[in-house]
């Protein structure tokens, strides 16, 4: 990724960003990289200012600056991490592992709830369970194996992305929204 595609406040260079994403197609034509033959290096259209307010006032919450900005300067959606970055409130088909996730998010009150985690949460494979809330989050993609990406919304930890296994690991904090795309960004 190049030095300019995120200004060091946390904000986005869109044409960047846009920029190290067809990069990284033109690198990998056959999308043998994980998660590439989902998401295909296809960055979905911005966000107005509008629809972010709208969504916004929707479910009474400001959503994480970084996220935010990412959202009406870079893409809506599309090419990230694993599987890529759902829309901001895109329907996912009935058939797939984030359905039900994502209309939990979308359900009145759930992301204006706080996130109430500071700390990880373990799962059954390291002797806890996988009774949590995850309420304050907004799910931002599948990881696989029944694992997901996790943005607080919500809560102290609100921008954080966090990993939500609740048949293994359990809930694992992780780095800033900004943080987490420009790794992948960088990654090879």
């Amino acid at each position: 990724m190049t030095a300019d595609a995120a200004a060091p406040s946390g904000t986005w260079n869109g044409a960047s960003v846009r920029s190290r994403v067809a990069a990284m197609a033109l690198e990998d034509p056959e999308r043998r990289r994980f998660g590439a033959s989902h998401h295909g290096y296809r960055l979905q259209p911005l966000l107005w200012e509008e629809a972010i307010r709208s969504f916004e006032q929707l479910h009474g919450v400001t959503l994480p600056a970084s996220y935010r900005d990412f959202l009406g300067t870079v893409a809506g959606g599309g090419a990230g991490p694993h599987y890529g970055l759902l829309g901001l409130a895109e329907e996912v088909d009935d058939e797939e592992a984030l359905h039900d996730l994502r209309t939990e998010c979308l359900r009145a009150g759930f992301l204006a709830t706080p996130f109430p985690h500071t700390t990880d949460w373990p799962g059954p494979g390291r002797g806890g369970d996988a009774d949590y809330s995850v309420a304050g989050t907004l799910v931002l993609g599948e990881i696989g194996c029944g694992t997901f990406s996790r943005l607080v919304i919500t809560g102290t930890n609100a921008g954080q992305v966090w990993l939500d296994d609740r048949s293994w690991g359990g809930l694992t904090p992780g780095p800033d929204f900004h943080d987490w795309y420009t790794a992948w960004l960088a990654s090879q």
